[in-house]
């Protein structure tokens, strides 16, 4: 019956679209004509532990969009987003894309949260030839561009933060002993790995690892197992909520190594949860710091936001949604006329660099990776996020 409904649906849908789009092929559309809403979809954790990533990440698209058609659109066509929730789990992932996409008929998807669920449902826009842009992951499987050709991303890779990590830590702290806790799915084993890499580079080993399961909180047992072998720090591959438990956990039992999160974490989220616990925990972040608007495209982000929602706070994944909004307005004006989706993927891969305001992407046909900037941040004693030139102290 499902199955039928949407079927029925997906007809009617694609009916009341037909004047605005042509066939060019199997998946793809071009917008011909004037005044049309270019639709586009994501699925993305809104319930649920990460559900702080997803609806960050769509206030920062959504701030994008009206921004954009606040002036006139994309020669007067209007971007449009449709958010479904996926709970943060692979198949919902996979059910939430076969929809927008033969529902809602979507331009491309957008804003995806995670590496799981991205790993499920981006074959599935593949098939479909349907854009996969700018998923909040930096795992490895989405940056083989010729593997992966309808993917583009924004942020630099987990490879990249870790790496940035691992040097930090040995080189400002003289740390060598480093452990590491992971979200045990594919997401955690992605950092997992490049702590590994970013180790075997400075000659030093992993001393201790422990792992938690998806969208749970059960890390008690993990605290015991890395305190055992008393690293200087750990690194922490996961979640908001798992990795504050664990910090707090960690507190408790006297625990007391130096705390690394990769951008993933969510870290408003994060400094929110622990309060006073926090300080001195280290977040790799891979866009700019989101209250400094000596930064253009950072001051712009802020007047975006408070025109689309004036009670909410600057963050670090709401600035990486609105990224990714701009990054779609500026793809669609330089492919041109007609805008399909094979124009729209061309346009970015051969466009000279891309300067969003002080935050520069440039993409090539072996590179769908926009941005290799690595930042750093830490909690303080007040339990505020600021910039950190380096680690201190121990």
């Amino acid at each position: 019956m499902r199955r039928s409904l949407l079927s029925a649906l997906a007809t009617l849908v694609s009916l009341l679209h037909a004047p605005a789009f042509a066939e060019e092929g199997a998946g793809q559309r071009s917008l011909e004509a004037p005044d049309v809403e270019v639709v586009f979809g994501q699925s993305a954790a809104l319930t649920g532990p990460a559900s702080e990533l997803g609806m960050g990440m769509r206030l920062g698209l959504e701030s994008a969009f009206a921004e954009v058609n606040a002036h006139g659109g994309i020669d007067g066509r209007r971007l449009s987003l449709v958010s479904l929730d996926d709970m943060y789990e692979p198949e919902a992932a996979v059910a939430n894309t076969r929809e927008l996409i033969e529902v809602h008929d979507v331009y491309a998807l957008v804003g995806a949260v995670g590496t799981p669920t991205s790993r499920a449902a981006q074959p599935v826009t593949s098939e479909a030839g349907v854009p996969y842009i700018a998923p909040f992951t930096g795992a490895e499987f989405l940056r083989e561009a010729r593997k992966q050709s309808n993917v583009v991303n924004v942020r630099a890779s987990y490879f990249q933060e870790t790496a940035e990590i691992v040097a930090r830590l040995t080189e400002d702290l003289g740390i060598t002993k480093i452990g590491i806790l992971y979200q045990d799915d594919s997401y955690g084993r992605a950092g997992l790995a490049g702590v590994r890499r970013a180790l075997d580079a400075h000659g030093l080993p992993l001393v201790v690892e422990a792992n938690y399961p998806r969208n749970t909180e059960i890390v008690k047992r993990a605290v015991l197992d890395l305190r055992r072998f008393d690293p200087e720090a750990v690194v922490i591959i996961g979640a908001y909520k798992p990795a504050a438990t664990l910090i707090r956990w960690a507190r408790k039992v006297d625990f007391k190594p130096v705390f690394v999160n990769i951008s993933f974490v969510g870290t408003s989220a994060l400094a929110e949860e622990l309060g006073a616990d926090g300080e001195g925990v280290y977040i790799t972040q891979v866009v700019p710091f989101p209250g400094d608007t000596r930064v253009p495209v950072v001051d712009r982000y802020q007047k975006a936001l408070a025109a689309t929602a004036p009670d909410a706070q600057p963050g670090f994944v709401s600035l990486e949604g609105y990224l990714a909004g701009r990054l779609v307005a500026d793809g669609m004006r330089l492919a041109g006329p007609g805008v399909s989706r094979a124009k729209f993927l061309e346009a970015l891969r051969s466009a000279p660099p891309i300067d969003l305001g002080g935050f520069e992407l440039e993409y090539g046909e072996e590179d769908n990776q926009g941005s290799d900037r690595v930042y750093l941040t830490v909690i303080d004693a007040n339990g505020e996020v600021r910039p950190a030139q380096r680690m201190v102290g121990r």
